[in-house]
């Protein structure tokens, strides 16, 4: 397996106008570097944690996404550095959100989750507690958060139809938030075993792991 020749493979078969968030969780520096050496500088990551102990070694032109669920208390962990959080998905995160940027003087780019999946596992909001959000009092107040599009996380299945269902309701999510909010410019959707579909589907950010940087080691 060579990172760099992954990369490759995935950039050159993305339109040029999809982010390619490589998504490093459980992977050790070297292999962080291995893909910066080949031009990567966007990563995410789900956990703060190891976020945050990645940051210190990694160089400062590094992109950080927070592409996890996020945790109010661990927000002030992270606050001086990520660049986008894609998991917002409640009034309380958005407020803790704006509240830690404000310490930093930072302005922090978010994404509204919004549960597309099946599974229950999957957190996110509806289509109308995200529109409830957007133009809650509380968001028009937050003067160091710009929620700038939509994030989702389509069901673990096989099944293309069933994908597309969920991406395409996530694109329409998005179509008709942007028309009030036109500051909206990302769709994220699409990982390593959908990403193709995702893009057909009209993302123009996916969230690429194992395709790049191979299988997970969970055991540490």
């Amino acid at each position: 397996m060579n990172i760099a020749e992954n990369l490759d493979l995935i950039k050159s078969a993305i339109p040029e106008d999809v982010t390619l968030v490589a998504v490093s969780k459980t992977k050790p520096i070297g292999d962080l570097m291995e893909a910066y050496q080949a031009g990567q500088r966007v990563f995410g990551e789900n956990k703060v944690q190891e976020m945050v102990e990645k940051e210190v070694h990694m160089p400062k032109d590094v992109e950080w996404h927070m592409i996890g669920h996020v945790q109010r208390n661990k927000v002030k962990y992270m606050a001086s550095f990520v660049t986008m959080i894609h998991g917002l998905d409640s009034i309380r995160l958005l407020e803790e959100i704006n509240k830690q940027a404000m310490k930093h003087d930072r302005v922090i780019d978010c994404l509204l989750q919004i549960k597309i999946a099946s599974e229950e596992s999957k957190f996110g909001m509806t289509k109308r507690d995200a529109q409830s959000l957007l133009n809650s009092k509380a968001y028009s107040e937050c003067s160091n958060v710009n929620i700038v599009g939509l994030m989702g996380m389509a069901s673990f299945t096989d099944n293309k139809e069933q994908l597309q269902s969920e991406f395409n309701f996530l694109k329409e999510c998005y179509i008709d938030f942007k028309k009030e909010h036109p500051i909206f410019n990302t769709l994220s959707m699409g990982m390593s075993g959908d990403y193709e579909i995702a893009i057909a589907c009209g993302s123009n950010m996916i969230r690429v792991g194992s395709s790049i940087f191979g299988s997970r080691n969970y055991s540490n």
